[in-house]
């Protein structure tokens, strides 16, 4: 609050307010996603705003219960208890704190750079599978059918079994709450259609009595004031979340990054990202001491204060304090239809599932495209840390499979000029007869060692004439590994054999050292390497006219 300005109060009020008509129907529904009291989606945004609001940079980042995480630790905690039972509350509270150990930890050590192994297909594909997992939990409620369990295609099974047995007046309140949140949200995103249809929708259950007719609602809900502390702790707890923990910290990191530099570009100001790391993982600890669930940050609520040009942190304390003071009341909720909330939350299902961005990825390379579906599939159908594990191997793979192959560039010098650029890439570029200049501009280490061998040998083949010098250009190999030296020492024998000198260009200091370790430094010679191509050739190739 330092500095701050009478001119940011009214945009921070009204953000203040739209953050609160947003959160008191997202967070019941996001509590229900989790299989938590709904009170804890309260508790939630309150200890996670708050908290960030105390140690966060962002000024307009959102932070609370979030639709992305809930499914994750619902069904990874609903393996290790009965969802809904104290145990299972007890233990989301201790997730709750172990994730926040865990995200403050990654602020505190820098280590936000573990968050990049998520590829943006991996993300693409895993917000999808995430989304399916959400339609699915809530095709129950919506159709108005009992709660079912297990596996993603045995919850579709049960609800296609029992579609014949489908509540009317729940899936008409359901389908008209959803039409109104999507026309709010094509009108103006600023426009609360969730609350609207949270109130219209429960006001019309209580009025014409629909419970009769087959509508669940709410119920009572517990409000007093929240449980403080941790409850059933034991090794054995710990040894079960700790899986559970470590995958939902790195989709907070690698959602809260996202998210804060994000808005951060758009609103054109500085952020700590460590700070924000340190914030949200502090208000996960709080959340989990309050008997609370995992909170992140939100890239809609975050949008929806920057929409209203919120400038600080006011604005998310304003809304905390608000839904604070409305916890009393918050036994008016009762009648609140369950397919109410399956429709909110539905409709964040559809915003997480980035058709667009699958698209892109098709087109640009039908490999990532499968990274993103394989994911996608995995999360749905058999879990989310077996869909990250496969998609973050897959890729790393991928990775390996393209730097095992890269391109090894023959150059040319361009007539009249002392520069030297790639004969594919530059049509005046020819090469010199005798000369051999390649550019490996890669690591080399022993994925790729034995392919720049042989590229190598192939373009002594095709080249102008009898090489007579072979010069590397090494401005972009940063490394050689063990394997790589011994490949290159072999290179180098075979040029014995054939009488062909050698020579390097543009080595840093780090390739130097290691060609000094392996001793290939002396025996290919201090006079043999130079600052550049053209220098090594002037100095070692055949004497003849420059072209």
């Amino acid at each position: 609050m330092r500095g701050y300005r009478r001119s940011w109060a009214t945009p921070d009020l009204l953000a203040a307010v739209t953050l609160l008509v947003i959160a008191v129907p997202e967070q019941l529904a996001t509590s229900r996603l989790a299989g938590m009291p709904p009170i804890t989606g309260f508790y939630a945004f309150v200890a996670g705003t708050v908290v960030f609001a105390l140690l966060g940079s962002n000024p307009q980042m959102s932070v609370g219960a979030d639709s992305t995480i809930a499914p994750l630790f619902a069904v990874g905690i609903s393996h290790l208890a009965s969802a809904g039972s104290p145990r299972y509350v007890d233990l989301v509270g201790i997730l709750a704190v172990m994730v926040g150990v865990l995200v403050a930890l990654v602020g505190l050590l820098r280590l936000g750079w573990i968050a990049e192994f998520l590829t943006a297909p991996i993300i693409t594909g895993f917000l999808a599978g995430v989304a399916v997992i959400i339609v699915v939990h809530q095709l129950p409620d919506l159709f108005g059918l009992p709660a079912a369990n297990g596996s993603t295609l045995h919850r579709i099974g049960v609800v296609a079994a029992h579609l014949g047995d489908t509540k009317g007046w729940a899936l008409g309140i359901g389908a008209a709450v959803l039409a109104i949140v999507v026309a709010a949200e094509r009108v103006d995103r600023r426009l609360p259609g969730a609350l609207v249809g949270l109130i219209g929708s429960t006001l019309v259950v209580g009025v014409l009595g629909l419970q009769a007719h087959g509508v669940a609602v709410l119920g009572t809900l517990a409000h007093g004031t929240p449980r403080l502390g941790l409850f059933g702790l034991s090794w054995s707890a710990l040894r079960g979340v700790a899986p559970i923990a470590a995958v939902v910290a790195l989709v907070v990191v690698s959602q809260s990054a996202a998210t804060t530099r994000a808005f951060a570009d758009q609103g054109g100001y500085q952020v700590d990202v460590g700070r924000d790391f340190l914030g949200i993982g502090a208000g996960n600890i709080v959340a989990g001491l309050v008997g609370s669930f995992p909170v992140n940050a939100s890239p809609p609520r975050t949008a929806a204060v920057a929409s209203v040009s919120g400038r600080t942190q006011a604005s998310g304390l304003g809304a905390a304090a608000a839904l604070v003071a409305l916890v009393p009341a918050a036994g008016l909720l009762k009648d609140v239809p369950l397919t109410t909330l399956a429709a909110v939350l539905i409709f964040i299902a559809t915003r997480i599932f980035h058709v667009r961005d699958l698209r892109a990825i098709a087109r640009f390379d039908r490999f990532e495209l499968g990274l993103a579906v394989i994911t996608m599939l995995t999360v749905a159908l058999v879990g989310v840390e077996q869909g990250i594990g496969v998609a973050v191997g897959l890729a790393i793979l991928d990775r390996t499979r393209l730097s095992a192959r890269p391109q090894l560039h023959v150059l040319g010098r361009i007539p009249g000029t002392t520069s030297w650029a790639p004969l594919s890439s530059e049509e005046h570029a020819t090469q010199v007869p005798g000369v051999l200049v390649v550019l490996f501009a890669t690591p080399l280490w022993y994925a790729n060692a034995v392919h720049f061998r042989t590229e190598l040998e192939a373009s002594r083949t095709r080249a102008l004439g009898t090489s007579e010098l072979v010069v590397l250009d090494a401005l972009g190999m940063s490394d050689i590994d063990y394997t790589g030296a011994r490949t290159l020492g072999e290179v180098l024998d075979e040029l014995d054999r054939d009488h062909v000198a050698f020579a390097v260009a543009r080595a840093g200091q780090h390739v130097r050292e290691s060609l000094s370790r392996s001793g290939l430094l002396e025996r290919i010679g201090e006079d043999h390497f130079f600052s550049s191509v053209d220098e090594a050739v002037t100095g070692l190739g055949p004497k003849s006219p420059r072209p």
